[in-house]
């Protein structure tokens, strides 16, 4: 089946090449070769309403992802007194207390030649992702199995890249995308544009639309999913996301687009908040996980996908919108990517050949 092209134009730029970055400013929170100790950092103007860990993330400038998470883990991060967890939001003034560390914080592998840079390849696979760019936003068509930020043992990502090809920007992430999700991704080149790219989607005004494919034939028509969501960690650090009565708001607006018998639905959804995993615990918690999913569905389930070629989830962020203060439009669209599309023809020619594929 057709899917609609993207609804605004492409408006490239030329690219500065420069892939060296600058020295990184000495910062408070600093760590000497020889270590320090408790350090207490406030939060300065522009840098009001970041979540905390992106803070840490750009205050320790260099330091692993690991470090960072396993300081707000452990409570070793105290804002204005009190622990914090990764998602929360500084505001101009707070005061952050770091704990002392007997070393300057970096990569495992930086060694004598300094803190490892994001492969060329990378950077130019980014690069060329670049959908649209102004002085305010860079949008990324992200390709599926790239991660938005380092950690969790990868070294690099999207956002790594992109600092290395624009070393002299303050580019910062204004949402996230599960690694395995493809699709829309913005990204804001100032600090200003940042806190109110925040403020838009804490207030509901920046409209985002997914296309999914589910397990099984939906029945339910329209509907909205209004379901809190709260993050657990299990052990190992595997992190889980569950419908919990304790959890943050969170709602999803699923919308059937075409079916595939007993096997799949394709569904446009639209989120008003951005939980982590908001789309797919939904789902599940309706009883039709997102395809590929192997952490809230099954592999079983998704064989018939498999057959019919999935290799990897179905969740694609398609379009993204919102009206800037003082009335100016931004609406991007990302097409289905090829590996998607093809599936997408296959379940729909089975549809008119039941034999194409082998029972089970």
């Amino acid at each position: 089946m057709p899917f609609p092209p993207p609804s605004s134009p492409h408006d490239p730029r030329g690219i500065d090449p420069v892939t060296e970055p600058d020295e990184a400013p000495v910062r408070a929170a600093a760590v000497p070769p020889g270590g320090r100790g408790v350090v207490k950092v406030t939060v300065r103007e522009g840098e009001d309403g970041q979540r905390l860990d992106n803070w840490l993330i750009r205050e320790l400038r260099g330091a692993p992802k690991s470090l960072v998470y396993r300081l707000l883990r452990k409570g070793d991060v105290r804002v204005n007194g009190k622990r914090a967890k990764p998602d929360s939001r500084v505001a101009t003034g707070d005061e952050v207390r770091l704990p002392p560390m007997k070393a300057a914080p970096g990569p495992e592998s930086e060694g004598a030649a300094g803190p490892r840079k994001a492969p060329r390849s990378l950077v130019d696979t980014i690069e060329s992702a670049v959908v649209f760019e102004d002085d305010r936003f860079l949008a990324i068509d992200k390709p599926s199995g790239l991660a938005v930020h380092g950690g969790s043992g990868l070294s690099f990502g999207v956002i790594e890249a992109l600092r290395a090809s624009r070393p002299k920007e303050e580019l910062e992430l204004v949402h996230r995308l599960d690694r395995d999700t493809s699709g829309l991704l913005l990204v804001a080149r100032d600090k200003g544009s940042l806190r109110i790219a925040h403020a838009l989607i804490r207030e509901g005004q920046m409209e985002k639309q997914y296309l999914a494919l589910l397990l099984g034939n939906w029945p339910h028509g329209t509907k909205l999913i209004d379901a809190p969501l709260a993050t657990q960690n299990r052990q190992g650090g595997e992190r889980v996301v569950k419908v919990a009565a304790h959890g943050k708001e969170s709602r999803s607006t699923f919308i059937p687009v075409d079916f595939f018998g007993n096997i799949a639905t394709l569904m446009q959804v639209q989120i008003d908040t951005g939980r982590t995993h908001q789309i797919r615990v939904h789902a599940a918690h309706a009883g039709h996980p997102v395809a590929g999913d192997d952490k809230y569905g099954t592999r079983e389930a998704n064989q018939p996908l498999i057959d019919a070629g999935l290799t990897r989830m179905f969740l694609h962020a398609q379009t993204l919108s919102f009206e800037w203060p003082g009335g100016k439009q931004y609406a991007f669209s990302a097409p289905l990517p090829a590996d998607l599309s093809a599936v997408v023809e296959a379940l729909a020619t089975r549809k008119k050949k039941p034999s194409r594929f082998r029972r089970r």
